[in-house]
This record gives structure tokens, sequence and C-alpha cells, in this order.
């Protein structure tokens, strides 16, 4: 399984994570409901479970995915500052380039 944190979203993430509150946990994303041919996403700081897969990304931040669950296979998390701050989490790996 892959996940792409762009350089943005790293850096908001990265004090999230470096909180005392949040050591020994990762990030986790997941599948909050999915309709059609997407699905919709969320996160949350969580400990790994036995069904889970701890992905390494590239910017040095450890992501808790469900084993099985192939929409979250290829998650890209981003964060935007304009036209409103705040995350977007996608996966044009199976179509879904965002929320509508």
């Amino acid at each position: 399984m892959k996940v792409k944190i762009t350089r943005s979203a790293a850096k908001v993430l990265r004090e999230e994570i470096d909180k005392p509150e949040n050591e020994g946990k990762f990030l986790r994303v997941f599948v909050t409901h999915s309709h059609g041919d997407h699905a919709h996403y969320g996160m949350k700081m969580d400990d790994a479970g036995a069904n889970d897969e701890v992905i390494e990304t590239d910017k040095d931040i450890k992501v808790v995915l469900e084993q099985g669950v192939e929409l979250l296979d290829g998650v890209r998390i981003d964060y935007f500052y304009v036209p409103q701050e705040g995350f977007m989490i996608s996966n044009p790996t199976q179509g879904n380039h965002g929320d509508h």
C-alpha cells in the first residue's frame, strides 16, 4: 500500500505528531464512507492494530491503513491555505480526485 503526503501537509501534520500526547501514535487514514467508485476520507492519531499496515512515507511520517481496504491504497494527503485552510485527502489511483 502507498501513501503520498505533500510538503505543505507534512509541515502541519508534523506539528500534531510531535505533541507529547501523540507520542507512540501514528497518523491513521480511513474511509468515512464510500459510494459509487469513490470514497470520502478522514484521519486521526491512533495506534496500529492487528489488521493494520504501517506505511513509511518520504516525509518521515508513518501512516496506518487498514489492510485489505482497496480505496486506501494510493491515498494522497494535501493541505491548502486558500481558498479555505485545511486538509484534503484523495485517491487519484482509484479515480478519486477529492470530495464533491
